[in-house]
């Protein structure tokens, strides 16, 4: 029971830090038996779900109609497949923190085995892969290391997130004291109880302490604590223009791809006279397989074109414009997305292509990775003066920074020569390089190119002169 958990944790902790709250018997029971019965208004008390038609925000009801409406978008979906593959192509690595006066180097070790194979034949590709989907669609993801040596992502509209509070125990989510004590987990889903009991729904729920949990939310909530937010959110209405145009296009062609008329001046006396002359008309000039052919009208009837082509619409820079929507909302360029809007034109030239890519790694792709590897931290041991970091190493849409991050290393290597050569200190030379801190160096008060003392070896002595001491001979051979 997370109670118990929750005690045992508390009891760990040095004396004197063990802080006094509400008990957690009470507060469960507070918790779950109104939730029971008022499955549209409970779960407050401290708990914090992914779930919008309850009191908190939650994703729970939204998630599906999500993943449903990507796949019925392709812009939509090709976005969230590049950002997903393109983070996948990272690896986990240690690097030196820069506060601990050791180079800034990577390394690895075992620790890192979790990552590498989070679960029986998986790879880090997957574990970032259902990341990204999950934060992508839910704007959540959750892994957790209940099993040693195992991780394993949870779906996140079946996890809620428990926080405690003394000051106010009944809204601890947004309490000035408030903090995660815990999260919960069902599989199948928290609002569905089990066997249609309290007992059954409790038996299903398993409670994880905040350690063996990572949450990852790449695009917190304004309005939720600790909670994330969909990219597809602010974009569904795009979502659903597109969804839209592509239904109008479809209906076009099952229409037979004809012109919309309006037909008037029918000769019909009675409804029934009426609605059979429709009949026979949509039987006879409806459809695909009626396309093209010629309308015949009695006398007193006229047809007017209403749109005479799907040109007329203008579908094509209806839904470009909803395409473009969508790359600036999912972060990915128009060009590297390879819509309509990012074919055409400039955007394929070289310099435009390479500054769409550029643009797409510094501002989503490196901030992205960064924060990913600060949310599995606490999922591994981090070695002392180090944190997890990830290799782009192996990231092809990166290798162009490679280059670049090669031409300043060679400024920096240029700049650190230049301050050796002028008199400073080699160590000093490196830490304002490194640093970008001139105030950092030392002169070490020599001057000349060789570095020599000032008035020493400015010039070579003159063999001529009286007061020289003549070079020594060298000796004579025996026999002469």
């Amino acid at each position: 029971m997370l109670a118990d958990r929750i005690s045992t944790a508390l009891a760990r902790r040095p004396s004197g830090q063990v802080e006094q709250r509400f008990s957690a018997d009470t507060w469960l029971s507070d918790l779950l038996a109104p939730s029971m019965g008022q499955m549209g208004t409970g779960y407050g008390f401290g708990l914090n779900m992914t779930s919008a038609h309850m009191r908190v925000t939650e994703i729970l009801a939204t998630l599906p109609s999500y993943a449903a409406a990507l796949r019925r978008c392709p812009p939509a979906f090709a976005a969230e497949i590049v950002r997903a593959l393109v983070l996948s192509q990272a690896r986990f690595t240690f690097r030196g923190r820069q506060s601990s006066g050791k180079p800034r180097k990577t390394f690895g070790t075992r620790a890192l085995a979790p990552l590498e194979t989070p679960w029986p034949k998986a790879t880090t590709s997957q574990l970032i892969s259902r990341m990204e989907l999950h934060a992508g669609l839910a704007g959540n993801a959750y892994v957790t290391n209940r099993t040693p040596g195992r991780l394993r992502v949870l779906r996140p509209d079946w996890v809620a997130i428990l926080f405690g509070s003394d000051q106010e125990p009944e809204d601890a989510a947004t309490a000035l004291d408030g903090e995660i004590i815990g999260y919960a987990y069902a599989n199948g889903g928290l609002s569905a109880p089990g066997n249609g009991s309290l007992s059954g729904w409790a038996n299903r729920v398993q409670t994880l302490l905040p350690d063996e949990v990572a949450h990852w939310a790449p695009l917190p909530d304004p309005e939720g604590a600790e909670i994330g937010m969909s990219w597809i959110t602010p974009a569904i209405r795009d979502i659903q223009m597109d969804e839209a145009a592509t239904a109008h296009k479809i209906q076009f062609f099952r229409n037979g791809a004809t012109p919309n008329l309006v037909v008037k001046g029918i000769p019909a006396g009675t409804q029934k006279q009426f609605d059979d002359l429709v009949e026979m008309m949509e039987a006879r000039h409806a459809g695909v397989a009626n396309s093209y052919k010629t309308l015949y009208l009695t006398a007193g009837a006229d047809a007017t074109v209403v749109g005479n082509n799907a040109r007329d619409a203008d579908l094509k820079a209806l839904q470009g414009a909803s395409e473009t929507r969508i790359s600036a909302l999912s972060r990915v360029p128009a060009p590297v997305l390879g819509i309509s809007e990012g074919l055409s034109g400039s955007s394929l030239n070289a310099g435009n292509f390479g500054m769409a890519r550029r643009i797409f790694a510094d501002t989503w792709i490196y901030p992205t990775l960064q924060d990913l590897a600060a949310s599995l931290a606490p999922l591994i041991q981090v070695p002392n003066d180090a944190e997890l970091w990830t290799d782009t190493s192996d990231m092809p849409i990166l290798r162009e920074d490679a280059r670049d991050a090669a031409d300043i290393e060679q400024v920096r290597q240029t700049t650190i020569v230049g301050y050796v050569n002028a008199g400073f200190t080699p160590e000093t030379a490196v830490a304002a390089v490194n640093a970008q801190d001139v105030t950092l160096l030392v002169h070490s008060g020599l001057t000349s190119v060789q570095l020599q003392p000032p008035g020493q070896g400015d010039a070579a002595p003159d063999p001529l002169a009286a007061d020289a001491t003549p070079p020594a001979l060298p000796p004579v051979p025996e026999g002469f």
